[in-house]
């Protein structure tokens, strides 16, 4: 039996989720300080649990029907012989000892424990380096980084602050390299210049910002001997992309009177793209990307058209509308219409036009990732990051062509402007007495149901089309978020990332907090939201005929229900909780090539530094999670990639804790004491070459 690991218990200033009040404050604009947006009266989950309950035998067989079915495209569907043998060979493993300990395969490594450690702390025998910093020049003829000498020309041609979402593409034809895309999700000013000013920041101070926005592409060369990555500076397919960059506007609001402004009458031309979150990569090469907490970047939100989306009622946080009148809602009321979307980059093609789709919905989108049905068509998975809001499904009319020509890239560039998208919600199938807002798990053992996908809007090359009373098409595709409160859908305590299973085709949810559920004025528990004030989040899996694009229906359950493992109000599948590392705050997930799901968090609540974590899906040790690193003081853990011989990862905002000023720094990473904090890019492999967690 492992020895459990230490929960480490400490008293912080930090805001609800762990976080810094810095942190809040430039990231979300204080979103857990304001009130709830989401005010409608929709039923939960324990509302209509006798439909539930008549039709759950029906689901789950064809739930078991669905993830035995042959598939096309790029997603593979293991048989339940796979399952059988995963079964097999993690009971083999029992026995194993070493420096790589025992767990399923991919997972054979020793955790890390809880610390709070100013570095990134990795399991024994790994070793690790730092891809790529904020500020490194990647284009031809930007300067190298000087905290003391910057301007906004200089950070356009350098890789931007707060590095989020990364994806790593091949590059044919160049032996070694691949080509890495990240977000840049949001700026820090009081820790990026020194003697900043908030109440008076200047103009170059802001269009820096505006440069250290939106997203990067860097070529990167990995070392043969090693999991070592560097980047290739000045590679012709290297570019950024910030917040005053030219996006082209796709789908139903595309050209909408919801869209148009004094700068632009055609509302089909946006300049810039904000704090992009999480993302995804596409069957057909290109990169997705979610435009998340888009509206502390505006001011005098007053005047806006709906109050769903948390925009500011006075001034913004960097006053940016001091010098671009765009951010002034009350001069350009529609500015705003025209962020939040789920952005799409051709990241082979350094002259594209990144697209705004606006048919995926405008709400604060964490990510969106990508899987194919078995006749071609995308099917794209994405959450809206906020308490009591919803997560979406959209599925594509149109098949994805193979090829690399310019006609076949212009199709599936166009694959998300025809299609159907859809709002879910979930039903349980427990006694709502049972669901206390304890955690304690029902008398069948689990917290499930079913859930069924409500349809919100389609579109063809004929036009679009609003599932929604009262509600034009384009309509729902600004206003989302209404749209979805009309037809009903669940409220979730913050979907973030989502994944589907590349080797089951299951769909996991990230959940990560939510300090009001089942608190006086807002939604109850539910069985998918059992625990009242749930400061530590779980992940939701779900089953359904993910290959079909008429899949209107899924099966769902808990897969984890984080915190503590000695909390009796924890889960981790059924696996037993003495042998499996505590996390709190999921955020970003991803898989590994043995169809492990890994876990970033953001805000442990347990008094740990947060981390990157491993766990098992399927076979004898499902639920076994283990902890593979953890990251410097202040910091986030983002986008995890996980390939056969190495980890990366996202180190956002290290040293963003509360009293910290570029002048004073509180962490030494990444560059030594005293030296300013810079996000960055970290590779983590195995010393002695082999496979990861093998």
């Amino acid at each position: 039996m492992r020895i459990p690991l230490p929960i480490i218990r400490t008293n912080s200033d930090s805001h609800p989720g762990g976080r810094s009040a810095l942190t809040c404050r430039f990231r979300c604009g204080d979103a857990c300080f304001h009130e709830v947006p989401n005010t409608s009266t929709n039923p939960y989950v324990g509302d209509v649990i006798a439909e539930a309950v008549s039709r759950r035998t029906t689901l789950r067989a064809a739930a078991v029907v669905t993830a035995a079915a042959a598939v096309g495209g790029a997603v593979t569907v293991a048989a339940p012989q796979a399952d059988a043998a995963e079964a097999a060979a993690g009971a083999a493993t029992t026995d194993r000892t070493g420096t790589f300990g025992h767990g399923a395969r991919g997972l054979r490594f020793s955790p890390v424990a809880p610390n709070t450690a100013d570095t990134v702390t990795i399991p024994d025998g790994y070793a690790q380096n730092i891809v790529i910093r904020w500020g490194e020049p990647i284009l031809r003829g930007a300067p190298a980084f000087d905290p003391d000498k910057q301007t906004a020309a200089a950070q356009a041609g350098q890789f931007g602050y707060n590095c989020d979402f990364l994806s790593l593409l091949p590059l044919p034809g160049e032996r070694g390299r691949q080509l890495l895309v990240a977000n840049h999700e949001y700026t820090d000013e009081v820790l990026m210049f020194r003697g900043y000013d908030a109440a008076n920041p200047t103009r170059e101070q802001a269009e820096i910002a505006w440069a250290a926005h939106g997203l990067s592409v860097v070529v990167v060369e990995g070392d043969r001997g090693t999991g070592k990555l560097t980047v290739v500076p000045r590679h012709s397919l290297n570019r950024r992309v910030t917040a005053t960059s030219e996006f082209k506007v796709t789908g139903p609001a595309a050209g909408s009177d919801l869209l148009k402004t004094s700068a632009d009458p055609t509302g089909r031309k946006v300049l810039g793209t904000l704090n992009n979150c999480s993302g995804g990569t596409t069957p057909w090469g290109t990169t997705l990307h979610g435009e998340e907490n888009f509206n502390q970047y505006f001011a005098n939100g007053t005047r806006a058209t709906d109050k769903r989306y948390g925009l500011p009622a006075t001034g913004s946080e960097r006053k940016w509308e001091l010098f671009d009148k765009r951010f002034d809602v009350a001069q350009e009321p529609n500015e705003p219409h025209r962020f939040g979307y789920v952005v799409e980059l051709d990241p082979y093609d350094p002259t594209s036009k990144p697209r705004k789709h606006t048919l995926l919905g405008r709400v604060k989108h964490e990510g969106a990732t990508v899987r194919l049905t078995d006749d071609g068509r995308p099917v794209v998975y994405t959450g809206d990051d906020e308490r009591f809001d919803y997560f979406y499904k959209f599925v594509g009319a149109k098949r994805m062509m193979k090829g690399t020509s310019r006609a076949v890239r212009e199709h599936n560039l166009s694959l998300l402007d025809e299609g159907t998208l859809y709002v879910a919600k979930l039903t349980g199938d427990s006694p709502a007495i049972e669901i206390d807002g304890t955690g304690k798990l029902p008398s069948d053992g689990e917290f499930d149901g079913s859930g069924e996908w409500i349809p919100l809007v389609t579109a063809t090359a004929k036009g679009a089309v609003s599932h929604v009373d009262g509600m034009t098409a384009e309509e729902v595709c600004v206003f989302t978020r209404l749209a979805g409160d009309k037809v009903g859908a669940t409220k979730m305590d913050r979907p973030e990332d989502i994944e589907p299973n590349p080797h089951t085709g299951k769909v996991y949810v990230a959940l990560t907090n939510n300090s009001r559920r089942g608190t006086t004025g807002n939604a109850p528990v539910d069985e998918a939201n059992p625990r009242i004030g749930n400061k530590h989040g779980q992940v939701l899996e779900l089953t359904e005929r993910w290959n079909r694009a008429d899949s209107k229906k899924f099966a769902w359950s808990l897969f984890l229900v984080a915190g503590d493992p000695n909390d009796p109000a924890t889960y981790f599948a059924g696996f037993p909780k003495d042998q499996v590392s505590p996390i709190s705050c999921p955020d970003n997930v991803a898989f590994d090539p043995y169809g492990n799901l890994w876990i970033s968090t953001d805000g442990n609540q347990l008094g740990s530094h947060d981390g990157l974590f491993g766990v098992a899906t399927r076979g004898e040790r499902r639920g076994e999670l283990k902890q593979f690193l953890t990251v410097p003081k202040g910091a986030e853990t983002c986008g995890p990639i996980v390939q056969d011989r190495r980890v990366l990862v996202a180190v956002q905002h290290p040293g963003e804790i509360d009293g910290a000023t570029a002048e004073k720094p509180l962490s030494a990473w990444p560059d030594g004491e005293g030296k300013i904090n810079r996000p960055a890019v970290v590779a983590v492999w195995r010393k002695d070459g082999c496979n990861i967690g093998v």
